[in-house]
């Protein structure tokens, strides 16, 4: 490991901070420039933007039939957007969550999930199944920036002399698609030099796939949301996570099983494992969201302490590939808790508060 390693792994997280930045205030002005919410935003422009990595590694390993490769970095993203991600912004502030968010894209998180394991179920994901995945990508997105026009068009009437000149939202866009191309930058050079040194330290390449390039992929997506939380753009910070679950599964896997010579197929251990997990993520997210529509700074710790919990549990199957019993000890005693745990404390505060 030379000092070469350490200073790029340093200008890395520079880089990426200074996307973020321009990410964050580029979108947040294009949304009030063109009359569609922050949160519509964070779900679309800002979460496509940010799961770039995951489209690029997924369908360049399906391209090369390393279908794990492929499937793994979607589903371990996922797990992560919302424990690690999510988690870390809101123990960086407390996260204000829309209506919108509780009533609409979170169940469409949960059924994209649903969809994809009902997909999984026969040991591979087709190539009619993909374009029903890319159709759902872009019937979702055309019906998010629809339905935010239309509840802000009074908004958008009364603001019209204020309405920013074109070449206002011509320097948005430079600034939304330069912080993209600076997180892409920043979150090469990260990856690499975390690899490098985990390499040094004598870490496995499979431990490190399972870790730092399934966390690597979501660094933009860490990077915009705590960054956005950290300015008060919460709606962004949320819609991003939400947003680019619902793109990974649908617009990246769709991709991916377009592209994979027979489809992708799905290993057993996924369906047992990986696949469920992401699921009770995805389910754990609703009660919290439906108490107070917020997510409190204890809440965020709670769900970085389910992904160390997970980070573990991968570690040790990576160590002892014949550990058979281990993934059904997983299910049983992280995936279920998961899930249980949020709803009943969500439900006591909801019904402490209402009572109060």
């Amino acid at each position: 490991m030379s000092v070469i390693t350490l200073f790029l792994l340093a200008v890395g997280l520079i880089i990426l901070v200074f996307g973020a930045e321009l990410l964050v205030r580029g979108a947040s002005a294009l949304a009030a420039s063109i009359g569609i919410s922050p949160l519509v935003v964070g779900l679309t422009v800002v979460a496509y933007g940010t799961s770039s990595p995951e489209l690029a590694v997924s369908v360049l390993a399906a391209w090369n039939g390393q279908a794990g490769i492929a499937l793994g970095n979607v589903v371990g993203s996922n797990i992560c957007n919302v424990l690690l991600i999510l988690g870390l912004s809101a123990a960086v502030a407390p996260l204000l969550v829309a209506r919108q968010v509780v009533r609409l894209e979170v169940p469409i998180m949960i059924g994209t999930s649903l969809l994809l394991i009902l997909f999984a179920l026969d040991g591979a994901i087709v190539r009619w199944e993909g374009v029903l995945l890319i159709a759902g990508v872009v019937g979702y997105t055309v019906w998010t920036i629809r339905r935010s026009r239309r509840e802000l068009r009074e908004q958008v009437e009364q603001a019209a002399s204020e309405t920013p000149h074109a070449s206002s939202r011509g320097r948005q866009l430079v600034e939304i698609v330069g912080g993209l191309i600076l997180l892409g930058i920043g979150s090469k050079l990260l990856v690499d030099g975390a690899v490098t040194i985990a390499r040094y330290l004598g870490v496995s390449d499979l431990v490190i796939g399972l870790t730092i390039i399934a966390v690597g992929t979501s660094l933009p997506e860490l990077a915009t949301s705590v960054l956005a939380s950290w300015r008060g753009q919460r709606d962004i910070a949320v819609g991003n996570v939400v947003g680019s679950n619902i793109y990974n599964i649908l617009a990246v896997l769709g991709l991916s099983s377009l592209v994979a010579p027979g489809g992708l197929p799905v290993p057993p251990v996924a369906l047992t494992f990986d696949l469920p997990i992401m699921l009770a993520v995805a389910v754990a997210c609703l009660p919290i969201f439906m108490a107070g529509h917020r997510i409190n700074r204890w809440e965020g710790l709670l769900f970085l302490g389910y992904y160390a919990v997970y980070v573990w549990f991968l570690v040790l199957t990576a160590i002892d590939h014949d550990s058979r019993m281990l993934l059904g000890q997983a299910m049983l005693w992280f995936a279920l808790p998961l899930t249980v745990l949020t709803l009943a404390i969500s439900l006591w505060r909801h019904r402490h508060s209402f009572r109060h």
